[in-house]
């Protein structure tokens, strides 16, 4: 009997067998029965941007970002092969810092692509990235959880996976995540093959890869290719990696690592600085907006150096600080008006 049957029936007086439908075990039986359902589609926003300059606006902070890469220029620390890179692209190196002329950035970034497809284990959950598309993943890297009895604590392995099946079970998560908690219980030499392998095992959404080792990110490779095949990782993107500039102005050598093997296999990197303005940039919402386009340009155009193609998205966390205390403030209107 289909669903709108079987509902007039019962708004028509008549009657269902003891225990169909109703009662705690039926509950159950939905909430539990049959894995998760359904996810949502991606969103596709149909509301206009909000402009929070006009175009004049825009042009001065792109023009002085241009006048940051040539002028100071960003450091690639502790990588000779990136230097070299640079140097043959024709970027002036001084030392461990590279200086920029103006459009040389933006020129290599014209082979990234403006959007691609985020490859799943369950190909039915793949999700589009880039154009008008949005998508939810959770939250990334806390080294606290608090469980239901209101108790702070570090978080276990078993936290991860739960918080991976929670995002596996959620039909509005378009991705298991990454670093959705910090499993303290597991020696941080091998903590990043347990929590790939818990993306894998505990949900078939897109996932993220480890970034704290260039020898991690290689794991991760090796590890989505037992699961997609060699071939299809190297002509698909598979995961998304979240490369951190060390702000202010430098890449070190540990995300200059991991960027390069994710873009060698046409894995796709976030560029993001992570910045409290006021401390680690310009206390202006101008200044560091400035900072930030200088910094993602450099690192996201570094990925086209490595393969031209790789897919790179531009990535930020902006907070401030507070002036008086020197602490760190969140929710403030500066960093949205960053964003």
């Amino acid at each position: 009997m289909s669903d709108v049957t079987d509902q007039g029936a019962v708004e028509g007086g008549g009657r269902r067998a003891r225990g169909e439908g109703r009662g705690a075990a039926a509950r159950r039986a939905s909430r539990t029965g049959g894995g998760p359902g359904p996810s949502l589609p991606y969103i596709q926003r149909k509301i206009r941007e909000y402009e929070v300059l006009d175009e004049e606006g825009l042009q001065l902070i792109e023009r002085n970002a241009d006048t940051v890469l040539e002028e100071i220029g960003i450091e690639f620390r502790d990588d000779a092969e990136a230097l070299d890179l640079w140097k043959a692209a024709g970027a002036d190196v001084r030392g461990q810092r590279v200086h920029f002329p103006k459009g040389l950035c933006r020129e290599l970034l014209k082979t990234a692509p403006s959007d691609f497809t985020w490859h799943a284990r369950n190909p039915e959950r793949s999700a589009h990235v880039g154009g008008k598309a949005t998508i939810f993943a959770p939250v990334y890297g806390p080294p606290f959880v608090r469980d239901l009895d209101g108790n702070r604590r570090y978080a276990t392995i078993e936290d991860f996976r739960n918080f991976v099946k929670l995002a596996y079970m959620a039909p509005s998560m378009h991705s298991s995540g990454g670093t959705v908690c910090e499993p303290v219980d597991i020696p941080v030499n091998k903590r990043h093959l347990d929590m790939v392998y818990s993306h894998i095992k505990y949900s078939d959404k897109p996932f993220m890869g480890s970034v704290t080792a260039p020898e991690r990110a290689e794991d991760t490779i090796a590890m989505a290719k037992i699961v997609f095949g060699d071939d299809f990782v190297e002509k698909n993107t598979v995961t998304l990696n979240l490369i951190n500039a060390n702000s202010p102005m430098v890449f070190d050598e540990t995300m200059v690592g991991a960027l390069k093997v994710y873009a060698r296999h046409n894995q796709a990197c976030v560029l993001s600085p992570f910045i409290l303005s006021g401390a680690m940039s310009p206390v202006t919402v101008a200044g560091t907006l400035t900072q930030i386009l200088a910094e993602v340009l450099a690192g996201a155009s570094f990925t086209q150096l490595i393969r031209k193609g790789a897919p790179v998205l531009f990535g930020t966390f902006a907070a401030s600080i507070s002036m008086q205390s020197g602490a760190p403030t969140f929710g403030t209107p500066e960093p949205s008006l960053v964003s």
